[in-house]
C-alpha cells in the first residue's frame, strides 16, 4: 500500500480510546497512528480513510476538516458479532492543487480494489465520488453508482468538475464505463424538469424522497450497486445539521442507518463514501455521531452478506417463468438464502455488459407482473441498455 499519500489518524484519538471500554470498536480495528506506523493490511476486509479536500465543494467550505470528531464517535461505539477485519489507514491532505488530491485518492481505492479491500471514504465533497468512479478504470469493467442525495449534481456540461456537476462528467467523459446511475431521494424543487427528463430519457433509475422513504422500495437499488455515494444533504437538517446546504426536509437518522445497511448487505457494493461533513456547524458533534452510526451501520450488512449475487449456483435459487399475454415470458429468480428477487434479461454470453443481465427486484415486481401483467420499469431501462 502506498502510504505517502496518508497522514495518519490524530493522537488525540488515539488517547481518548483510553477513556474506553476495552470491548469498544476502537480496540478492535487496526489503524495508521504516529506511535505504530501504518497497520498490516492482510486480511483486512474494510479500510476506512478520511478525504481533507473542500476546495470544490460548492457552498460548503470546510468540508474536509476535523474528521476526528467522525472517529471518536466510531471508535467509542461497540462492534457487532463481527468476523472481518477493519483498518483505518488515516487521511489524505489536501494536495498542492486539488488536481493532486484526486490524483492521490484515486490511487488508494484503486490499491484496495485490487486487494478486495471495501474502501469506506469520509470527508470532502462528493465531487469525490468521481474519483471513486474514475479508480475502477483499471478493473476494465462496467461500474453503477448509487447515489443517496436531493440533488442530482449534473451542472453544465462546461462547468469545472465540483460537488454540484461531477455527475456530467461521469456520464461525458472517456472512458465511459457507467451502465447505471440510480438517485435515491431525490427532492423536485432541488432539481430542473430538463434534468429529470434527461436522466428518465439516459434509462437511469431515481427515487423521490417520498418513494424512497418506503425503503423495501429502495433495496434493489443498493444491491445492483459497484459504488454508493451519499452526500450529508440527503438528510433532514434537524438530524445532520452539519451541511452548508441541509435542508428542512430529508431522510431521518434511522432512515439513513438503514440505507447504509442496504449497502453493506449488497454483495456488489465494493466502494461507500459520506460526503460533506462541515464540523464548524456541527451541534454538540450530532452530525459526526450520525456519520459513524452509519459506518457501524455499513460494517453490519458486510458482515451479514449472504453471498448469492452473483449466482452460487441455481440449486439455490427458485425460478418463476411469468407468462405474458403480448410479450416473452419473464423470468424471476428468488434466492434461498435470502429470499431477495431478481429478474433475468436473457442476452448474448459475449455481451459485455452480461454482468448486469440479472436485476435486482423486490416481490412486489413479481407479484405485480402475475397478477396484473405489469412489467417493471427497471426492466425495460434494463434492456434499453443492454440489447
Amino acid at each position: 500500500m502506498n502510504q505517502d499519500f496518508l497522514t495518519p489518524i490524530k493522537d488525540s484519538v488515539v488517547a481518548h480510546l483510553v477513556l474506553q471500554s476495552s470491548l469498544c470498536f476502537g480496540e478492535k480495528i487496526r489503524f495508521y497512528s504516529s506511535q505504530d506506523g501504518f497497520p498490516d493490511l492482510e486480511n483486512v476486509k474494510i479500510a476506512i480513510f478520511g478525504v481533507q479536500e473542500d476546495r470544490n465543494s460548492e457552498n460548503n467550505f470546510g468540508c474536509g476538516e476535523n474528521l476526528h470528531f467522525i472517529r471518536r464517535k466510531l471508535y467509542a461505539l461497540f462492534p457487532g458479532d463481527w468476523h472481518t477485519e477493519i483498518a483505518d489507514i488515516g487521511n489524505v491532505l489536501k494536495g498542492n492543487s486539488v488536481t493532486d488530491t484526486y490524483f492521490a485518492v484515486s490511487e488508494i481505492i484503486t490499491e484496495l480494489l485490487k486487494k478486495n479491500i471495501i474502501p469506506i471514504i469520509i470527508g470532502g465533497g462528493q465531487d469525490i465520488t468521481y474519483v471513486n468512479y474514475r479508480a475502477y478504470d483499471t478493473l476494465e469493467q462496467s461500474v453503477n453508482i448509487t447515489a443517496v442525495d436531493s440533488r442530482f449534481d449534473l451542472g453544465n456540461l462546461d462547468d469545472e468538475l465540483t460537488s454540484q456537476s461531477y455527475l456530467s462528467k461521469i456520464i461525458m467523459q472517456e472512458p465511459n464505463n457507467l451502465f447505471n446511475y440510480c438517485n435515491v431521494g431525490f427532492q423536485t424543487y432541488f432539481n430542473a424538469q430538463d434534468e429529470i427528463k434527461l436522466l428518465d430519457n439516459l434509462f437511469f433509475d431515481a427515487y423521490r424522497l417520498g418513494n424512497a422513504k418506503e425503503l423495501e422500495n429502495i433495496e434493489p437499488a443498493f444491491r445492483n450497486a459497484d459504488i454508493v455515494s451519499i452526500d450529508l444533504g440527503s438528510v433532514r437538517q434537524s438530524e445532520a445539521p452539519a451541511n452548508n446546504n441541509a435542508s428542512p426536509n430529508g431522510f431521518y437518522g434511522e432512515e439513513i442507518c438503514a440505507i447504509s445497511r442496504y449497502a453493506g448487505l449488497s454483495d456488489k457494493v465494493s466502494s461507500f463514501g459520506i460526503y460533506e461533513y462541515n464540523s464548524k456547524l456541527d451541534n454538540n458533534h450530532q452530525t459526526a455521531n450520525l456519520i459513524a452510526q452509519m459506518i457501524w451501520y455499513f460494517i453490519e450488512g458486510v458482515n451479514f452478506r449472504v453471498k448469492d449475487y452473483p449466482f452460487s449456483g441455481k440449486e439455490n435459487y427458485q425460478r418463476f417463468t411469468v407468462l405474458l399475454e403480448n410479450d416473452d415470458p419473464l423470468i424471476f429468480y428468488k434466492s434461498n438464502k435470502s429470499g431477495r428477487w431478481w429478474m433475468e434479461i436473457n442476452i448474448l454470453s459475449d455481451n459485455k455488459y452480461k454482468r448486469h443481465a440479472l436485476i435486482p427486484c423486490t416481490y412486489k415486481d413479481y407479484t405485480d407482473a402475475t397478477t396484473n401483467q405489469i412489467i417493471p420499469e427497471k426492466w425495460y431501462k434494463a434492456m434499453k441498455k443492454l440489447v
